[in-house]
């Protein structure tokens, strides 16, 4: 079922090719020959279920199982298996912990059960009583969440980061000519740093901001400040940083379908959201994303074996085993994960392309652009295959 999800693992001019493994639609999601991975899943462990290994490392998977985000961490810890199955990992264990009890006390498991790593947590307001139990013990963890506030030497950020996205659709719509832009975008953290980001982006290449205008994230707010922009004028460019329906309403106010100027680009908040399709005035409007293909082709074989699609966040639990894989080269079972290992400046090739930690701990991507179409997106410009 998954052996057409290979992968490549690049570091620096080492690759390694991922092969597929057969795999059991039903059972404990052991292989036929009793080896492969061992996926604990989806409660923490007892002393049964962890016995002492020494051929395999040890990894916790934080995320929620239980509470609001249950979902969407189940998602993730879905994919984790995937990728143990898809890649036939025979020297990893990887158990989940529920977070949603409190990710302090899942964190406090996960260090007594001796894992060496952690992947999570998801939400940024549990990493600070994540790291509490993990830094005593010289744990690093692998977070989803995409708030570089939270990275540091020895956290560090997997999450798609929104000013990554608003830098490289700004970059390229100043190569294709944009020099005055205008700012829309929402009052609290995302507005903030979309803005900031753009704002850095533009006056770095010679461009000026023109106005910038902020709203409460409602119908009547957005479009009263799109007015406000619009009668401002002066621009060639304007920076939505919003969701695809809030920007479908702000965009007629901008401009009219049909018309060249201003442009309008936004976030990696409008991928794979088809209703911007529909919508004249945002035609041949940028924005910038991970790449998307492999993606694509993930979620046909999740939906195979889980019977449902999965969340877009999933591939960064499918990543995160795959980025382990590569550590396990040079890292030895029952150790702590050598220092630097995770900042290799060659990165590696994920289902979301590649990917480097730096060495403050935010991971740098590489992003392509793409283009509202009539009916479909067109990548415009594609994403680097490395850096």
């Amino acid at each position: 079922m998954f052996g057409n999800l290979k992968r490549i693992l690049v570091a620096g001019a080492v690759t390694l090719l991922m092969a597929g493994c057969t795999v059991i639609p039903d059972g404990d999601g052991s292989r036929p020959d009793g080896g492969g991975p061992v996926i604990t899943q989806p409660t923490g462990p007892s002393d049964a279920v962890l016995p002492e290994d020494e051929g395999r490392h040890r990894v916790a998977l934080l995320v929620p199982m239980s509470g609001s985000n249950a979902d969407v961490g189940q998602s993730i810890a879905n994919a984790t298996t995937m990728a143990l199955l898809d890649t036939g990992a025979e020297n990893l264990r990887i158990t989940t912990y529920d977070t949603g009890g409190g990710a302090g006390a899942a964190a406090s498991r996960a260090i007594a059960d001796g894992n060496r790593l952690i992947l999570g947590p998801l939400q940024r307001d549990n990493v600070g009583a994540v790291l509490a139990q993990a830094r005593a013990a010289d744990v690093p963890l692998i977070t989803f969440s995409n708030d570089t506030t939270v990275a540091r030497n020895d956290v560090f950020v997997m999450g798609h980061v929104p000013e990554q996205s608003v830098v490289r659709t700004v970059n390229f719509a100043i190569d294709e000519g944009a020099r005055h832009f205008a700012i829309l975008a929402p009052r609290g953290d995302y507005g903030n740093r979309t803005t900031s980001a753009a704002e850095a982006a533009v006056l770095a290449r010679g461009g000026s901001i023109v106005d910038v205008q902020r709203y409460d994230r409602n119908n009547t707010s957005i479009i009263s400040a799109a007015e406000r922009l619009a009668a401002q004028g002066g621009y060639d460019t304007v920076l939505i940083a919003d969701s695809a329906r809030l920007a479908a309403l702000a965009a007629p106010r901008l401009k009219d379908a049909g018309d060249d100027l201003p442009s309008i680009i936004g976030t990696e908040l409008w991928s794979r959201q088809d209703s911007l399709l529909t919508v004249p005035s945002m035609r041949n409007g940028w924005f910038a994303a991970v790449p998307d293909d492999r993606f694509r082709q993930f979620a046909s074989s999740y939906e195979s074996r889980f019977g449902e699609q999965p969340f877009r966040i999933a591939t960064l639990g499918y990543d995160a085993v795959l980025l382990t894989l590569r550590l396990t080269r040079d890292w030895r079972p029952g150790t702590d994960l050598p220092a630097g290992l995770l900042t290799d400046d060659g990165g590696f090739l994920g289902l979301d392309g590649v990917i480097r930690f730096q060495s403050n701990g935010v991971g740098e991507r590489t992003m392509e652009v793409r283009q509202i179409g009539n009916g479909v997106f067109t990548v415009v410009s594609p994403a680097p295959t490395s850096f």
